[in-house]
């Protein structure tokens, strides 16, 4: 019930927002308080269009009045303090342990669980449904660049024997999401730098898995 409330919640702002009169107000109360005719003056809109608008808001429960303590006749119009948490989407709950599956476990899945030791202290893993018989150089070099290090003297695994109950299994290759007998938890879909096999792929590769990663663990409620 909490959770369609809050669904609810969220459709009624972005319908309020959808809107560009309406997002430049909230952008003007981003910066400060302002009465309705302060944001008219700004907006070079008339009376009558502020108050349509302003009423949409705060029907959205987006915006608040409070009345000036100096003249009572003026109202100040502010954004309520939740708005913008109400907008991202619900936390999700952290996970024993993190496993990224990639075909080889010689590139993605290796930069995926590297980048995710630099910014989470959720254990992590990686693994392969078709394990190579070494880590690849370019993945161990771009990791480098970035100020990480992949260890080159592990070899790539096989999903079978990495995957225990409780993990969060993220496979980062299309091939990996496809094939994987026992679904997957997640799927990110990043392009294989080793079939281009350029520094600049590998480098592409590390900054999406990079970026991926970065908005997952902003998800992740606190333990």
């Amino acid at each position: 019930m909490k959770a369609m409330t809050d669904l609810t919640r969220r459709a009624g702002i972005f319908a309020a927002l959808a809107d560009q009169t309406r997002l430049r107000m909230v952008d003007l109360l981003t910066l400060g308080d302002l009465s309705s005719s302060e944001i008219g003056a700004q907006l070079g809109l008339r009376s009558n269009l502020v108050a349509h608008h302003l009423g949409v808001l705060e029907s959205a429960q987006i915006i608040a009045r409070a009345r000036s303590e100096f003249d009572q006749r003026r109202s100040y119009i502010g954004l309520r303090p939740e708005v913008f948490d109400t907008l991202a989407p619900a936390s999700v709950p952290p996970p024993e342990r993190v496993v990224f599956v990639c075909t080889a476990n010689s590139a993605r899945s290796q930069l995926a669980e590297v980048v995710w030791k630099d910014m989470s202290t959720i254990p992590v893993a990686s693994a392969g449904t078709r394990p190579a018989d070494a880590v690849n150089p370019g993945a161990v070099a771009s990791a480098e660049r970035h100020g990480l290090a992949i260890d080159e003297r592990r070899p790539p695994r096989h999903i079978d024997d990495v995957r225990a109950v409780g993990d969060l299994v993220i496979t980062v290759c299309d091939d990996a999401h496809e094939r994987l007998l026992t679904r997957d938890d997640l799927h990110w879909s990043i392009r294989d730098p080793a079939r281009i096999g350029t520094a600049a792929a590998f480098d592409a590769a590390l900054e999406a898995l990079h970026r991926r990663i970065r908005g997952f663990v902003a998800r992740l409620a606190p333990a």
